[in-house]
């Protein structure tokens, strides 16, 4: 029981109905010691009186057990706290009704049955409005704690329901910002350790000094292994991942031609975007071309790339070409995702974006973009 809990709440149900039985006995002992009893009366005011003990697992048949009594003996406790404990566990308001009324009518008609006075049926109707106003003073209490209990269960699923939507809101959050962190760590990470190792590569084959080879082949081994590793931790972020949200710093249009400059590829950019374009735009665009340049780094070495940016009344976006390779490329690692991300960025704004190889032998990625989603 919580500390909360009101004081008659604390006492034991065996105690509440020992002293419930106790106080209809002594009701009914009261009576009966004025007016005298009959052993039929004796015995139907006990059973009456017991039957209290198991009012709470059947409370109508406690309650029936009470009519007999009621008819015989000039009682008060026990079928008002019967017509309580019916109230406080039934639901049909039909039943209450017609129990009320039958217990007011066993109280206020005679037994055994013998005539009534004409001039005394005005005042038997007016008693048994009375007795039926009484009756229905327990069941009313016994709704009424009904409708607290149900309600205090209520609000108790509220509050679980509200803990549960908000640990779903808090696991959704996480899987965005996971699926961010991945899409972040590939964008970046996988650009540089790649460049890396592209440059790794092309030392090895340049250098004449065997130390100079030796430390360029162990740069390029690490690379490879780290960018292998990045894909395994690319997937697992990404496993639990929504939406993404964005993280900070993000690079800028302003940032295209340094990304072309220090590709390690032959490339160059063309054409260019307006200066109000939104920054959620210009980390698309940006990305797009970093991801794409990246790909032609690995898979086409010695291709020649162009950038070109484009733009008109509608729409807005970036074409990446590469012509074909004019060597074998490296075996580096992949995670196969790169291009999903950009989709994914693509569909953000409302755009689309193509990917695929050129008639020529060369690839091709085209990011389009209309200008709602600015």
């Amino acid at each position: 029981m919580s500390r909360g809990a009101a004081p008659w709440r604390r006492v034991p149900r065996p105690v509440v109905d020992g002293g419930l039985v106790a106080l209809a006995a002594f009701d009914v002992w009261q009576n009966l010691f004025f007016w005298g009893a009959t052993s039929s009366q004796l015995a139907v005011a006990t059973l009456a009186c017991g039957a209290l003990l198991f009012r709470r697992r059947f409370p109508l048949t406690v309650f029936l057990l009470t009519v007999p009594a009621s008819l015989l003996v000039e009682m008060v406790v026990a079928p008002l706290a019967a017509l309580f404990t019916l109230g406080d566990r039934s639901c049909s308001r039909w039943l209450l009704a017609g129990c009320a009324t039958l217990s007011a009518a066993a109280s206020v008609v005679p037994w055994p049955p013998s005539g009534i006075a004409s001039d005394d049926r005005t005042w038997t109707l007016i008693q048994f409005v009375y007795l039926l106003a009484m009756a229905a003073t327990p069941v009313l209490l016994g709704q009424l704690v009904q409708a607290r209990r149900d309600v205090g269960r209520q609000l108790v699923e509220i509050e679980e329901r509200r803990e549960h939507e908000q640990t779903l809101h808090e696991q959704t959050v996480l899987a965005r910002e996971r699926a961010q962190l991945a899409r972040e760590m590939h964008d970046v990470v996988s650009h540089q350790v790649s460049l890396i190792a592209v440059r790794a590569g092309a030392l090895q084959v340049a250098a004449k000094d065997v130390d100079a080879r030796e430390a360029a082949r162990t740069i390029r081994s690490l690379s490879v292994g780290t960018l292998d590793e990045l894909r395994h931790m690319v997937t697992l972020l990404r496993a639990s991942g929504t939406t993404p949200t964005e993280l900070t710093p993000q690079p800028t249009l302003a940032d295209l031609h340094r990304l072309v400059a220090t590709s390690a590829i032959d490339a160059q950019l063309t054409g260019d975007l307006p200066d109000g374009i939104g920054a959620t735009a210009q980390r698309t665009v940006y990305r797009t071309v970093q991801e794409a340049l990246t790909n032609v780094r690995k898979h086409a070495p010695g291709a020649i790339a162009t950038v070109r940016l484009w733009h008109h009344d509608t729409h807005f976006g970036v074409e990446i070409i590469n012509t074909p390779p004019n060597r074998p490329s490296l075996p580096l690692p992949g995670s196969h995702l790169g291009l999903i991300g950009l989709k994914e960025r693509a569909e953000l704004l409302g755009g689309t974006l193509r990917a695929g190889p050129t008639p020529e032998g060369g690839y091709v990625v085209r990011l389009r973009a209309p200008w709602e989603a600015e």
